[in-house]
């Protein structure tokens, strides 16, 4: 499994394409435009945050939003070229910034050659998930060809992938729609990478099913926590704690075992600071993303507390994938001071937890470290004050960290 290093990470997650303002299409004929200094140039505000790794959305050559791949080996060239990719590694480790490298394995772009030669019929079939005469296609996207991964072939080319580019430099890789995915592919592959690369970490991307189950079988160090996030804006809407006190005891479950990507928002959801009702309770989302184990990902702009409402049509993601304006002066304290005590306390990346004073608008949950470590996030969506054992009363709509 990955190395140490995982307990020590804040990602900050970027969706490159969309950050640095690329076009929506890549032609036929699209040369290369030297767009990925401009990420760059915000690495310095990754740092001042008090995040440590970058986690990168979709960089290979694609047809579309980045999870069309047709080139695996290849720099989108809307965001430049294998000099730009390279410069931004060198920048990112002249900080200590890990990179996540986002991986898009359950299905390729119909352009991908192998995938088109399947298709067309000049090629082997074997690249491509059959159904009679019809390829799978993912979720019913026609641009999506799901790929077969019983293949030999397919499980060496993802091996092959996954370790050119982190000889190149990253440190993990992110799996999208690894729920789609049979785990025993995982299982197959990343025992090979590893082989090479044994600190590498790597995370599935799971919205639904058995988590524990999952990282088992497949061999994978952690999974997308989407548990957790949907009940952390759920209860803070609904008021109702309960159901993130419900979460909670899952999430204890299977932190015991491996360490999942906790966040509150990403590429592909409304942004936080759209999605709950009450702005009063934006800080009660961020203070638990970090208060609570596991390995926190903050979605760029959610800091700066950016809108944005995730719609189901064509360019419906575009809201949540905004391009970045040069560097602010500042802003993020919020984010930036929550950092700090994750920093301070950094036991808190696999704490032991529980709740206490549990009402619908109440709660104290307790974390605990392996060498007697206690805190306590008191969170009160009330509107009288919440009064916890002997510290101060947390005023209305308001949270506290507190010695447990």
């Amino acid at each position: 499994m990955s190395g140490d290093w995982v307990r020590h990470v804040i990602w900050w997650h970027v969706y490159p394409l969309g950050f640095v303002g690329a076009e929506p299409e890549a032609g036929p004929g699209t040369g290369v435009t030297h767009r990925l200094g401009h990420l760059t140039e915000w690495l310095d505000h990754l740092i001042g945050l008090g995040c440590n790794g970058l986690a990168l959305g979709p960089v290979f050559a694609s047809g579309t939003h980045g999870y069309d791949t047709v080139d695996y080996l290849r720099v989108d060239p809307r965001l430049g070229d294998d000099g730009d990719f390279d410069a931004l590694v060198a920048a990112c480790r002249e900080r200590g910034i890990r990179i996540l490298l986002d991986g898009v394995f359950n299905h390729a772009g119909r352009e991908f050659p192998p995938v088109r030669a399947a298709l067309d019929g000049s090629g082997p079939r074997e690249w491509v998930r059959w159904s009679g005469e019809y390829p799978y296609l993912f979720e019913g996207h026609d641009r999506l060809i799901t790929l077969d991964h019983t293949s030999p072939v397919v499980r060496d080319f993802v091996v092959d992938v996954m370790c050119h580019w982190l000889e190149r430099g990253a440190d993990g890789w992110r799996l999208d729609a690894a729920y789609a995915v049979d785990p025993e592919f995982w299982a197959a592959v990343l025992p090979r990478v590893r082989e090479r690369f044994p600190e590498a970490w790597f995370v599935g991307e799971m919205i639904h099913g058995d988590y524990g189950d999952y990282v088992k079988r497949s061999s994978l160090d952690a999974v997308t926590q989407y548990e957790l996030w949907k009940a952390v804006w759920s209860s803070l809407n609904d008021r109702n704690l309960f159901e993130l006190a419900w979460a909670l005891d899952r999430h204890r479950a299977w932190t015991a075992d491996f360490l999942p990507l906790t966040f509150l928002g990403n590429h592909d959801v409304t942004r936080i600071a759209s999605r709950l009702t009450d702005p009063r309770h934006r800080g009660h989302a961020a203070a638990l993303l970090f208060f609570l184990p596991g390995v926190p990902s903050v979605y760029y702009g959610d800091e700066f507390g950016y809108q944005g409402v995730k719609e189901d049509r064509p360019g419906g993601d575009d809201a949540v994938r905004p391009a970045m304006p040069p560097v602010p002066a500042g802003g993020g304290e919020e984010y930036q001071r929550l950092i700090g005590i994750r920093r301070r306390d950094s036991w808190l990346t696999s704490a032991r937890i529980s709740t206490d004073g549990l009402t619908n608008e109440t709660v104290a949950i307790i974390a605990e470290g392996p060498a007697g470590q206690r805190l306590a996030l008191l969170l009160n969506l009330a509107d009288k004050p919440f009064g916890y054992g002997h510290h101060d009363p947390v005023p209305p709509h308001s949270w506290a960290i507190v010695p447990g």
